[in-house]
């Protein structure tokens, strides 16, 4: 018996979404549209941190060594550094390698550097090192200046900062966006299905003079308003997929993001996760959607 109360209250959910057409449609269009937003706003967010990563792991830290270590200190140096906790990579830059790197960033005017090659090559063998976590940037130098034959340390530790900075912001910035959204799709979504609720309130009335309760007439429109999200969760990837493959190939082949040199997510690597997002969206907002627009005619 409970398993064909259950059958009939899902029936009755998916007759009532192919049945009352226009309504239906009205809802799709709005929830697709505010879940169209919210996927460009999150493509987006997860775009940013993406980029951000890269930058991040492009910030190095140069330990210059002493002088006079020999062969074997420069590599007990080297050991102690990898084994700090954050230190990501560790490359050796011998001095010879320092002055040719300089020689190719002077270009035409390299030849000025001639007079230093050899004995008389000024500059100092190092490790540049990157970190696994910005924000620890300062600990890390921290703890390298306490070991021996260390003679200076280049961090940037402004830059950094800044950049971390940013960072935060912008996640922050985003996860607000979002919220904001969702909050917003649930009004607009609720709005909307109380138009169809209204428009079948005598409907709901029957029901109730003869005896069914609240959770009786309450599922099928809980059930047509969690089908009217998961498929305008299927519809709004589809579309968004097609429209970010579509932009991220116009600005992979400009020549501004060629020049900065930074990649985007495909929309493969973020599908599962829009997809995830997309469905629980869908069944919350069209469960709570519904649930809040019966509450006035169920409470009379």
């Amino acid at each position: 018996m409970k398993y064909s109360i259950f059958g009939y209250l899902i029936g009755e959910g998916f007759r009532n979404f192919f049945k009352n057409k226009k309504s239906t449609a009205a809802s799709l269009i709005i929830m697709c549209a505010t879940m169209f937003i919210f996927g460009i706003f999150f493509l987006i967010g997860e775009n940013v941190n993406y980029i951000m990563e890269q930058v991040e792991s492009e910030q190095a830290m140069q330990v210059f060594i002493n002088p006079d270590a020999t062969p074997e200190q420069e590599a007990e140096l080297e050991q102690k550094i990898k084994s700090i906790q954050y230190v990501n990579t560790t490359e050796y830059v011998s001095k010879e390698q320092a002055l040719n790197d300089m020689k190719s960033w002077l270009g035409e005017s390299s030849a000025l550097l001639d007079p230093y090659s050899g004995e008389e090559n000024p500059f100092k063998a190092s490790y540049v090192i990157t970190l696994t976590d910005l924000t620890k940037n300062e600990e890390v130098q921290a703890q390298i200046e306490t070991f021996d034959n260390v003679s200076s340390i280049q961090a940037g530790n402004q830059t950094v900062n800044t950049l971390v900075n940013i960072a935060n912001g912008i996640r922050t910035a985003t996860a607000v966006i979002l919220v904001l959204l969702i909050l917003i799709s649930v009004f607009i979504i609720s709005n909307t299905i109380k138009l169809t609720v209204h428009a079948r309130r005598k409907e709901i009335s029957i029901m109730k003079y003869v005896g069914a309760t609240n959770g009786f007439i309450r599922w099928p429109f809980m059930v047509e308003g969690i089908i009217i999200g998961i498929v305008a969760a299927l519809i709004s990837v589809v579309i968004l997929g097609f429209a970010y493959n579509f932009v991220a190939d116009k600005l992979v082949n400009s020549s501004m993001v060629t020049l900065i040199g930074v990649n985007f997510l495909s929309f493969s690597d973020m599908l599962t996760m829009l997809f995830i997002v997309y469905i629980v969206m869908g069944i919350g907002i069209g469960a709570i959607g519904s649930a809040i627009s019966m509450k006035k005619y169920l409470d009379v």
